[in-house]
């Protein structure tokens, strides 16, 4: 069998901002949260299987420069849905802005960024 991914941890400013709106707009539920490293909190969020560790230290310090410019940089999380247009009317009405919309075999995919400026690829297969 194969690796599979269990999840990916990075830095967002407000750990818990950041989970609401993936509850909201994903479906997913926080499994763990609690004190890290740094003077940190950490909150695990995602489904039974998969998740997303958000951290923030107990003093950020705002990135300098933007993904794909920068070595062990986060470019981007993507998530897979069934409704590419139901999803993208949440979005937007949650008040981020869509954009770099793609049709590619197999599917489709536009992208949006959060209150940090990290970008989120949202695809529907076909």
């Amino acid at each position: 069998m194969p690796a599979m991914l269990e999840h990916a941890n990075y830095t967002v400013s407000d750990p818990a901002r950041t989970a609401a709106w993936m509850e909201k707009l994903f479906g997913w539920h926080i499994r763990w949260q609690g004190a890290a490293m740094a003077g940190g909190h950490t909150i695990h969020v995602g489904t039974a299987e998969q998740y997303l560790a958000l951290y923030t230290p107990g003093d950020p310090t705002p990135a300098t420069q933007s993904n794909y410019q920068t070595v062990k940089g986060l470019n981007h999380i993507a998530v897979v849905v069934e409704d590419i247009e139901a999803m993208e009317t949440a979005i937007k009405a949650h008040g981020f802005a869509t954009g770099n919309h793609g049709d590619y075999e197999p599917g489709r995919r536009f992208y949006f960024h959060d209150d940090d400026g990290i970008e989120y690829e949202v695809v529907q297969y076909d």
